[in-house]
């Protein structure tokens, strides 16, 4: 039986998404190991569109996992700076731990202005000693049929937290302006937020049929997004999903600056951030109010910045 190594990242799309180059770089570091990623079992569709992964074990954050088989020769902590985090992976009781340093568990520093890819990226390479590619961020095609044909524009007003949620009424104007210039728009969204969906596609003077949210697995979502001409949104895992298949995508950052999550230097992706100018400008992402900075972004600047994106094509 080959040796095994086990990646724990049980967190959210967004989360997995920006992981995937370090997974990628702890295949290469061990070539011969199946690789196990603990993640949860609503991502465990999309995890396997990942090719660096072999197993996908279903986990839940920072709870025990369930492991009934001899211990991992290699446990990665990619989940967090522990030690509540190390402490799962440590009690596989591998034959070798790679976490970020923290009291009990040695290991690279924590930073905590560095961007959420890099810092995976750099774990392993310090870790494992092999290169880490920050741009390694696509994903397969899923192999299930679209819910939407290709070329639609993608409009997800959604977010997990009312700070990081632009209103619903610039969204609808954005995606006003987006069927005014003759595309086809789908609004995506969870089953939570279906509601906001239609009330996005109200205001746009659109259909029901354009209200994909609540509609589409993690797989079918993926591959709208996969198809789609253009895609509008938040700091959510869609606009990470954007970037895993490299669709013109237009990003509204509002509490956590892009230099932290955004999508890397590419000319598809437009990045919308207006800082506060008090310090870092830096807010709240799970806060319960619209943070000031995604505020300031205006519905004109998000329909500039997607002609500009639309006449490059």
């Amino acid at each position: 039986m080959s040796a095994t190594a086990l990646v724990l990242r049980p967190l959210g799309l967004g989360d997995l998404l920006t992981g995937v180059p370090a997974i990628r770089a702890v295949r290469a570091a061990v070539p011969d190991h199946r690789l196990v990623l603990a993640t949860t079992a609503a991502l465990a569709p999309l995890a396997g569109l990942v090719d660096a992964v072999d197993e996908v074990l279903p986990a839940r954050e920072l709870e025990p996992l369930d492991w009934d088989r001899p211990p991992p020769e290699l446990a990665v902590d990619l989940h967090g700076k522990g030690p509540a985090s190390h402490v799962v992976v440590a009690d596989l009781h591998p034959g070798r731990l790679l976490t970020f340093g923290s009291p009990g568990y040695p290991g690279p520093a924590w930073y905590p202005d560095e961007h959420e890819v890099r810092r995976w990226c750099r774990l392993v390479a310090e870790g494992l000693g092999v290169p880490a590619d920050p741009d390694a961020l696509d994903l397969a095609v899923p192999p299930v049929p679209s819910p939407a044909p290709a070329g639609v524009a993608v409009v997800h007003p959604g977010a997990a937290f009312p700070a990081r949620r632009w209103p619903a009424a610039r969204f609808a104007a954005v995606a006003r302006h987006l069927a005014a210039r003759g595309l086809d728009v789908r609004v995506t969204g969870g089953p939570a937020e279906v509601e906001l969906a239609r009330s996005v596609a109200r205001g746009a003077g659109l259909g029901e049929d354009a209200v994909l949210a609540g509609r589409t697995t993690t797989l079918e979502l993926a591959a709208v997004v996969a198809g789609a001409r253009v895609v509008v949104s938040g700091d959510t895992g869609t606009a990470h999903l954007a970037t895993a298949y490299r669709r013109p995508s237009v990003v509204l950052f509002g509490p956590v600056p892009p230099a932290l999550w955004g999508p890397p230097p590419r000319p598809q992706h437009v990045v919308l951030w207006h800082g506060d100018g008090t310090g870092d400008g830096t807010g709240d992402p799970w806060g319960a109010e619209l943070d000031p900075a995604l505020a300031r972004i205006t519905a004109e600047e998000v329909t500039a910045a997607l002609d500009g994106l639309l006449a490059a094509r």
